[in-house]
């Protein structure tokens, strides 16, 4: 009898990319820029293969709701902090990441333990914020290391990042405070 069976593979690739975490960070921090690359674009890929097998099979369940987003998450804050250490992304711009980050994962504690439980639903604005993330850190790691990007686009990417962080961290307040009062609660 085998102890996995085939719906528990999206889990799997989920815990594959968030173990990828570490050597991806170490690879940054010894500026082996193409290496880390090269397993940050695979942790992507996994993300859209895990996502096409939860989906396509009927393999979702409640884990792979939070290791899939947990994963994503922790990739992205903490190619961030290594990227913001090394000024090669403004220092600012990875502690608002992390700052809305914190926000939204609070709220939803917070909503979950004292209004209702949380079913996690993305938003547009969301997506559009980790596709810009997304963006930012491959073009940055391409600059640092593989090939040279113009400056203003680099600059231009820092600052859309930074939006879309602000507008998508400001829609979830609004949006979970509001789901939140109208269930009886009111903000302490």
């Amino acid at each position: 009898m085998s102890l996995v069976k085939p719906s528990d593979i999206p889990n799997i690739i989920s815990v594959m990319r968030l173990i990828t975490v570490i050597p991806v960070v170490y690879l940054l921090v010894v500026d082996e820029f193409g290496w880390a690359l090269l397993l940050f674009v695979a942790a992507g890929l996994s993300d859209g293969l895990d996502g096409f097998l939860a989906k396509h099979y009927g393999w979702q369940s409640r884990l792979g709701g939070l290791l899939d987003p947990l994963a994503d998450k922790t990739l992205l804050v903490c190619c961030f902090l290594v990227l913001g250490t090394h000024g090669l992304i403004p220092l600012w711009l990875a502690l608002a990441v992390i700052f809305r980050d914190m926000i939204i994962v609070s709220g939803a504690l917070l909503y979950n333990y004292r209004v209702a439980e949380v079913e996690a639903a993305p938003i547009f604005m969301s997506k559009v914020n980790t596709a810009m993330q997304i963006v930012l850190v491959v073009a940055v790691i391409l600059d640092a290391g593989l090939m040279a990007l113009p400056e203003a686009l680099i600059e231009t990417l820092i600052w859309v990042c930074l939006a879309t962080v602000v507008v998508s961290g400001a829609q979830y307040v609004w949006i979970w405070s509001r789901k939140a009062i109208a269930n009886g609660e009111t903000p302490d």
